[in-house]
């Protein structure tokens, strides 16, 4: 059911055009709400300013329960014709880099959807994400 959920959502969101990103825009929101169980939700915001037109970079922090060590990740998005590159590097670590393709969504004042298929260098496996949050 959950997979099928997301995979409506996502077809509708295909269907809505994407504004362009504009330099000097703030973004606000979460890193990932794809493949968490609803019982395992956990808050990872994600802060991005973007430095140009075409250049978002940002940051995620993140940190599953008390017991799990908080995790800062950094991030890069190269636009081009309404989709983006994307390079993340987890905890910092440059020996573990994630690269992945996506498209932004965004709605009624501001309000965005990014989903994105992520590469795990280090982990050898790939992944669909899916962030939501605001720009302003």
């Amino acid at each position: 059911m959950k997979k099928m959920l997301m995979s409506l959502t996502l077809a509708v969101l295909c269907t809505v055009g994407a504004n362009a990103q504009k330099s000097g825009e703030w973004y606000i929101g979460t890193g990932d709400i794809a493949n968490v169980a609803w019982t395992e939700w956990s808050i990872a915001p994600t802060v991005g300013y973007g430095i140009t037109d075409k250049l978002m970079v940002g940051l995620n922090v993140s940190q599953a329960d008390s017991t799990v060590e908080l995790v800062l990740d950094a991030h890069v998005r190269y636009f081009y014709k309404g989709y983006f590159a994307y390079a993340s590097a987890p905890n910092l670590d440059t020996d573990r880099i994630s690269l992945g393709l996506g498209k932004m969504f965004t709605f009624h004042r501001g309000i965005f959807v990014d989903p994105k298929v992520v590469y795990d260098t280090k982990e050898k496996t790939t992944n669909l994400m899916l962030g939501v949050g605001l720009k302003f």
